[in-house]
């Protein structure tokens, strides 16, 4: 008894060493680690980064930039000024919108519900600097594809009755399928999902002469198209969203749609503002998809651990069974 007691312990230890001590450590190494802002976009990792750079006029701009958005989001914004003013958003931002500039324009159906009040500040002052993106815009972020939006809404003003109106009237129940979409789903596929750049892939049928799905094969040329442009636009392709979370931990997931400049300096990739509602929607949504058997394994977890029990007991019955009248 005291010999299987010594070896199941030690099993255990090294068990307990390689799960807590060795992966995470390996983890660590594989990817920096990046203190998370807890979703609050006051413009503090931006300031830092340039700081890093010993960029003096950059701080400047980075810190009278944010200071500024800090200022309107303390103004009383009022939501029927802001819904004629957010008319003039609306003939871009809508479902089926076409791709401008290298990006098709987001639906901002729930905006309100899943993007944080300062980040949506700061979007429209200036989009290029919200997502700290403007090391892109050398020659002023007027040239990033909704710059012109400062020049229809550009008093502080302004800016507050529209985040009032998208706060009070974009902000209904929100699915988290319906977060992917409006966050994630313009530039990312997400192959488990179904799901291209262009939406839910559609249900074709072959013809029945030719045996060729003509259908499919239009659609295919369309999300290569917008393929095209996303990646001549950003540099290269985002990448498939299917399993990120489970390829790159949750935490990476958050530092990352936070502030991607965090993780990876120099990227083309956008901050997407998320709120702690969107972030928890769009992981859901994620884990859903990326692992849709974990919820089974749950419940046949306890029953596994269960029969492993019963079966060391009686393993262990059995053992001594044979071996009693030879101790």
């Amino acid at each position: 008894m005291n010999k299987e007691l010594k070896i199941l312990g030690i099993v255990a230890a090294f068990t307990l060493v390689l799960y807590w001590g060795v992966e995470p450590f390996a983890h660590s190494q594989m990817h920096k680690h990046v203190e998370s802002n807890a979703l609050v976009y006051d413009g503090k990792a931006d300031i830092e980064e340039a700081e890093a750079k010993k960029d003096e006029a950059l701080v400047a701009k980075k810190k009278k930039f944010w200071s500024e958005v800090t200022e309107i989001a303390k103004l009383k914004g009022d939501a029927t000024a802001g819904e004629a003013t957010f008319g003039m958003c609306a003939g871009c931002h809508m479902d089926g919108a076409t791709n401008m500039g290298g990006v098709t324009p987001p639906s901002l159906d729930h905006a309100g519900a899943i993007y944080d009040k300062n980040f949506l500040i700061a979007l429209i002052k200036d989009p290029a600097m919200a997502t700290n993106v403007d090391h892109k815009y050398p020659n002023g972020t007027m040239s990033h594809p909704m710059g012109s939006i400062s020049s229809m809404v550009s008093t502080p003003q302004d800016i507050a009755n529209v985040v009032a109106y998208l706060k009070e009237k974009k902000a209904g129940e929100v699915t988290p399928k319906e977060a992917f979409t409006e966050a994630c789903g313009r530039c990312h596929a997400n192959r488990y999902a179904k799901m291209t750049q262009l939406g839910e892939i559609p249900k074709t049928k072959s013809n029945i002469k030719t045996g060729q799905d003509i259908d499919r094969m239009k659609y295919d040329q369309k999300v290569a198209t917008e393929q095209g442009a996303l990646a001549d636009y950003l540099g290269k392709l985002p990448p498939d969203l299917s399993i990120i979370i489970r390829a790159r931990s949750e935490h990476f997931f958050e530092t990352f749609i936070e502030n991607p400049q965090g993780q990876l300096a120099g990227t083309a990739m956008p901050r997407t503002g998320l709120n702690h509602e969107g972030m928890d929607k769009v992981k859901e949504f994620l884990e859903e998809t990326g692992d849709p058997s974990a919820p089974a394994r749950a419940i046949a977890g306890p029953w596994v651990i269960g029969f492993f029990i019963l079966f060391t007991i009686l393993a262990y019955l059995w053992k001594n069974s044979l071996w009693r009248d030879l101790h």
